[in-house]
């Protein structure tokens, strides 16, 4: 069978998410479930479906950027689907400025997508509180916008959200606006668009509304004038606001407050525990290596090489894609079991030669990519890596946001709990050695 490598090149680019409502991309989809210590989407799902079908729900879903969240949420959303959800997923990242958001904006952005995905069932809701409030805006901010009260609320709030998105002072002067009003915004979505909305859909036969809030973990972890960081003024701080919308919620929310001591105050105001999508292990604790979840891995690399072929049949068909199975391992190993870093070494390696790649060629780009990370890392922050690649713990370093962001330090979880190593990369530097 003969390597398609355009379409290999394609399936492993690394900022592309998975679209599993796809059948194309479903044939990438590799379930990973079994590897990373407990089924997070199957938990998410029946708390939705089988322990609450009818009264409101949230939850909040976390994890390293890269390590696959979008596309377990996709699945969520699909299985959500085939059970008569209505279900409204979207990126708040293409609506929001992830460096500076208000709990006004993730309010607005819901209710634009909501109305959009219920225009496109046929169901249109014009709360009035909204056609009155976009008058009184347009007045307030003296800046010519057509927010006529025949335009569908979706598209109202698509222009003043694009209006105010590239001008900071603009954004600045609507929050002022919108600030003291956020409980009315709030009782508006409940009242004017989320119960009616539920009520029509319960009319065409399904069991209720879900509304899943991607990419908000990637919000900057930036002082607000508060005094608070962004993550922790958004969640903590005004948390209950966020829990208190009238229809299921699932918002991803930034890694660094799983370590943070807001964690307690955090559990509080939303009444559950945040799920955390761990990495997918390639050793243990003990430094051993995990046969499954490497296995798992070349399985994926496999699916994408191969589309449709079985795990049986593509082992035969490595030497197509690589001069051996080892450096197909290596490259597992070296991944860390994050799923984006794992594409992106590959990738890379595409770019430098057709396959069958090399040891040689993945050598060297995971030569570069050590170059790329150590040029950020200081003589005290190697001293916490040293610490961690040997205690596989985080706790208690002030340091951990900035090890976690910046991809210095994995986090996996197995029966005992969760555990940490740094970027397997990293271990390859002559300062980790030092």
């Amino acid at each position: 069978m003969k390597l398609d490598l355009i379409r290999f090149s394609q399936a492993c680019n690394p900022s592309k998410t998975l679209m599993v409502s796809k059948a194309e991309d479903r044939q990438y989809y590799i379930d990973f479930a079994k590897v990373r210590g407990g089924k997070i989407i199957e938990e998410l799902r029946r708390t939705i479906a089988v322990l609450s079908p009818g009264d409101p729900t949230c939850q909040l879903f976390t994890g390293h950027i890269g390590c696959g969240k979008s596309t377990e949420l996709q699945r969520l959303k699909i299985e959500l689907e085939q059970q008569g959800f209505h279900v409204v997923y979207f990126e708040s990242s293409q609506s929001l400025d992830v460096a500076d958001v208000d709990i006004t904006d993730i309010l607005l952005a819901i209710a634009r997508e909501v109305s959009q995905s219920l225009e496109k069932a046929q169901i249109n809701i014009k709360p009035s509180y909204f056609q009155n409030l976009f008058t009184e805006v347009v007045d307030f901010l003296q800046t010519p916008l057509d927010l006529s009260a025949q335009a569908e609320l979706s598209v109202g709030i698509a222009k003043l959200t694009a209006k105010t998105k590239d001008s900071p002072k603009l954004r600045s002067q609507l929050r002022q606006y919108l600030e003291p009003r956020t409980n009315s915004i709030l009782e508006s979505i409940n009242q004017e668009l989320l119960k009616p909305a539920r009520e029509k859909l319960k009319q065409q036969g399904k069991k209720g509304l879900v509304v899943i809030v991607d990419n908000l973990d990637r919000i900057d972890n930036s002082l607000k004038p508060s005094g608070y960081y962004q993550p922790e003024y958004l969640f903590v701080e005004r948390g209950e606001q966020l829990n208190q919308l009238s229809c299921h919620v699932v918002y991803t929310i930034p890694l660094v407050l799983i370590f943070s001591n807001a964690l307690g105050r955090l559990t509080n105001r939303f009444g559950v525990d945040p799920k955390v999508l761990p990495m997918v292990p390639v050793q243990l604790q003990d430094e051993t290596k995990f046969t499954q979840g490497v296995t798992l891995l070349q399985q994926m690399v496999m699916a994408r090489a191969f589309p449709g072929v079985s795990w049986e049949q593509s082992q035969n068909l490595i030497t197509e894609v690589f001069d051996s199975p080892e450096t197909l391992e290596r490259l597992c190993l070296v991944s860390g079991g994050h799923l984006r870093n794992l594409l992106m070494i590959l990738f890379r390696c595409l770019q430098q030669e057709d396959p069958p790649i090399s040891q040689e060629c993945l050598n060297r780009v995971i030569k570069k990519r050590c170059n790329e990370l150590t040029l950020a890392i200081t003589a005290d922050e190697w001293e916490v890596l040293r610490e961690v690649a040997q205690g596989k713990s985080l706790r208690g370093h002030e340091k951990y946001d900035l090890l976690l962001r910046n991809m210095f330090v994995f986090e996996y979880r197995d029966e005992d709990g969760s555990w940490f190593d740094i970027n397997p990369i990293l271990a390859e530097a002559r300062e980790f050695r030092g």
